[in-house]
């Protein structure tokens, strides 16, 4: 076989492994092996290579982002600041129409913006919202559903574990990226705003919960100096750690340190964290962290054992030469990322498929912040589709209710897969959309 051929080869038993069971990574690393093997014909080569492939994959300093905002996280997630801000949320929006619901994808966005990772918004979101809107009389579809859906903005609205990863492998400005999360993430909570209040007006008996507007529990008694305390530790945590990165008082690495620290302390000062929940976290952010740092190291062996087959430019020059425009190959890309959705989580279909596309796109000058936008957005759907969405397993998995099953999850989903199609669209038309706050 040719250079080109193990290249495509290998492709193609990713993608068999992957369907038979073996966990991504595995199976990244193994075809790292063996298509440097056969392209070199020598085992010491092979081994050599992939040993500094792999110590060199994640030993810069930028690196170090990944379990800070992880910790950081986890640190919010146990702090009960996601109930506080669900009730405020709730005291904001109870005269309206499906307004808990808003009031969950509210306090989702707020909660977005300390956490970065959308199964920490649908554990603890399953736990505060979903009892409540059952309570006040939601259908349990509808109820589980927003959660699941409004849960992806923690992958967008910055600080976003999925454009770290991307400015990670296509070495893109994660500040810039960060920037560019913020008005689609705006945007795509406003989408499920009006999508909800269209669905209680035009579809009441699918939302339900439309007698018991005026009973809003604890929110509806709230008063103001009261709802501001609850949002001014969340607010001030925002505050520090993004505005401290556009700012350019951190780098994204020390701005996760400080989040980290910050988060311990507001914590701590509630009262939510002790020995044992402290090991919790430590443990818990441990396993993301190596799972996520597996898949990297993984993902640059294969990078490189690709570029050593010369497959990534063959794939450039041909997408050049078939006379195929940008958006032609942006859609095809896009499929593909939208399929791989059903199979693959979301980081794996980072590490996987950006590396393989991105020089493409480079090919075409586009601004790569834009499509880092663009690709996360897409990426986010697989989330909450069948039959691998993670965030829908996790509701499931949360929730204390065996009446509702994981069907009823992807059912009350579906809605707001929708809408983040239609924003993809947008995003893809125009880019200023993401672009407006990126200097």
């Amino acid at each position: 076989m040719t250079d080109i051929q193990i290249g495509g080869f290998s492709i193609l038993c990713i993608v068999l492994l992957i369907y038979s069971g073996m966990h991504v990574a595995v199976a990244l690393a193994l075809m790292s092996f063996l298509g440097v093997l056969l392209l070199r014909d020598n085992y010491t080569i092979a081994s050599k290579m992939m040993a500094l492939a792999a110590s060199d994959s994640i030993s810069g300093y930028i690196f170090g982002v990944v379990p800070l905002f992880i910790l950081m996280g986890m640190f919010i997630a146990v702090s009960g600041i996601g109930k506080d801000t669900f009730d405020v949320a709730n005291r904001l929006f109870r005269g309206v129409r499906g307004g808990l619901g808003i009031a969950t994808v509210f306090a989702n966005a707020v909660f977005a913006a300390v956490t970065g990772i959308s199964i920490a918004s649908a554990a603890v979101f399953t736990k505060v919202a979903v009892p409540e809107m059952i309570r006040l009389g939601y259908t349990p579809r509808f109820s589980v559903g927003v959660v699941a859906g409004s849960s992806v903005l923690g992958m967008l609205i910055p600080p976003s574990l999925l454009l770290i990863l991307f400015g990670i492998l296509t070495e893109t400005s994660i500040g810039d990226l960060f920037k560019a999360g913020i008005m689609p993430g705006i945007l795509l909570a406003l989408f499920y705003c009006a999508g909800i209040i269209v669905m209680a007006y035009r579809f009441p008996s699918y939302v339900g919960g439309i007698d018991k507007q005026a009973d809003s529990g604890r929110g509806a008694e709230m008063t103001v100096l009261e709802a501001l305390s609850k949002l001014a530790p969340i607010v001030l945590l925002i505050a520090l750690v993004l505005g401290g990165i556009y700012a350019g008082w951190f780098t994204p690495t020390e701005s996760g340190a400080v989040g980290a620290l910050g988060a311990f302390l507001l914590a701590a000062g509630k009262r939510q964290i002790n020995r044992a929940k402290l090991w919790q976290v430590l443990l818990e952010t441990g396993h993301v962290t190596v799972a996520i740092l597996f898949l990297l190291v993984a993902a640059n062996m294969y990078s490189r054992m690709l570029g050593m087959s010369g497959i990534t430019g063959y794939i450039g020059s041909w997408f050049g030469g078939s006379g195929l425009g940008l958006y032609s190959v942006l859609t095809v890309y896009l499929i593909i990322i939208l399929l791989a959705g059903t199979f693959l989580d979301s980081t794996s279909i980072i590490v996987i498929i950006v590396p393989l596309i991105y020089p493409v796109m480079q090919v075409f000058g586009v601004n790569l912040v834009w499509f880092g936008i663009v690709t996360v957005v897409a990426v986010e759907v697989g989330l909450i589709t069948p039959p691998f969405g993670m965030s829908a397993f996790v509701v499931k998995s949360t929730l204390d209710d065996q009446r509702i099953g994981l069907n009823e999850v992807f059912m009350g989903a579906l809605p707001y897969v929708l809408m983040m199609i239609i924003l993809l669209v947008l995003l893809v038309i125009f880019p200023q959309i993401s672009l407006i706050l990126v200097r």
